[in-house]
């Protein structure tokens, strides 16, 4: 079952609730703390994006059309849309030969707002290039211009590509390929069902790189350094992938996925937090991340005033008075004696 993990205070009242799920699981894949089922099964939405990043440095596409960190951490990311979000999903399509219209992530709005006032202003509508996961699609298909695999259908599971991309997320989690349950995700792309308990242990990987063999390790620490030195190309402006990552100088390794999920990586304590919350909420979403991090000590005083506002957002009304707050209310229970 789920448990409470954020309570909205509005004056004296609890006026909402926000319930969900919480793993935390080391290198060696033990089970650490957990607060709710940490079993429970959930689609791992774009937290799974710096795996499915990896065939781009394995496959040799990095040097070949000259790929940068800053480029890679794009791929990672579910960006705001600002412009150097944008300017830099072209330059990788630049590289490879392709136009915008090869992506095939859809259109939104950017997630930040003055760039999309910015597109109001010049009275330009959204194109694929502002979809928060358009730096995964350009990673995508730089795989498949270097492996010559077929552009026009590379969203499908029965792609090559997305059937590479799903050994590894059995690799990682650590799960039965059988078992995990495909889905749609907001893209286009498959999204993987399965339980956050294995999400949890691929992030302790990332944490951990090392322990994994041969290359692979290597790998994976070239792309987490890649989010941790660009922290900027995986969020944006104000988001909290960026400032936790930029508060964390290289410790933390964190990734949004929507429908309240996310994950963290630890890297001194080689530790992987998967979190979800039930109603898909992302108010209730920030408070439970930094929450868990204070807990497992990971964030100092100075870390946690910075950040603050994601910590205990305040509950204001349309003339900007403070109502109340928004408040974590859990702990962490430890699994191993």
């Amino acid at each position: 079952m789920s448990e409470v993990l954020v309570e909205v205070i509005r004056g004296e009242l609890v006026e909402s609730c926000h319930r969900g799920y919480v793993a935390v699981v080391n290198s060696q894949g033990e089970l650490v703390y957990s607060v709710g089922d940490p079993y429970h099964i959930s689609y791992w939405r774009s937290s799974a994006k710096p795996i499915q990043a990896i065939p781009v440095v394995e496959s040799g596409a990095m040097e070949r059309y000259g790929i940068t960190l800053k480029e890679l951490a794009l791929f990672c990311a579910s960006h705001s849309g600002e412009d150097f979000h944008v300017e830099g999903v072209l330059e990788v399509l630049k590289k490879i030969n392709l136009n915008p219209e090869e992506l095939r992530c859809g259109s939104h709005l950017p997630y930040n707002k003055g760039a999309e006032v910015k597109l109001w202003e010049k009275g330009l509508t959204p194109s694929n290039l502002h979809c928060n996961c358009s730096g995964k699609h350009a990673g995508m298909l730089v795989v498949c211009q270097q492996k010559k695999y077929p552009l026009d259908d590379y969203t499908r599971i029965e792609h090559p590509l997305q059937q590479e991309l799903l050994e590894l997320v059995k690799e990682f989690c650590n799960y039965p390929k059988e078992k995990i349950i495909i889905g749609i995700d907001g893209c286009g792309v498959p999204v993987y069902g399965l339980p956050i308990y294995n999400w949890a242990l691929a992030y302790a990987y990332l944490a951990d790189p090392f322990i994994l063999e041969g290359q692979r390790g290597k790998t994976v620490k070239i792309i987490t350094d890649a989010m941790t030195q660009f922290p900027e190309m995986v969020g944006g402006t104000d988001r909290l992938c960026t400032d936790l990552m930029k508060v964390g100088k290289g410790n933390l390794i964190a990734k949004a996925g929507a429908e309240g999920v996310y994950c963290i990586g630890i890297k001194d304590q080689k530790l992987g937090i998967a979190i979800k919350m039930e109603d898909g909420s992302p108010r209730g979403r920030e408070p439970v991340v930094i929450e868990v991090l204070k807990q497992l000590g990971a964030l100092s005083d100075e870390d946690l005033a910075i950040l603050k506002k994601y910590h205990y957002p305040e509950n204001r009304n349309h003339r900007k008075d403070l109502c109340g707050m928004i408040i974590p209310k859990f702990t962490l229970k430890g699994v191993l004696a």
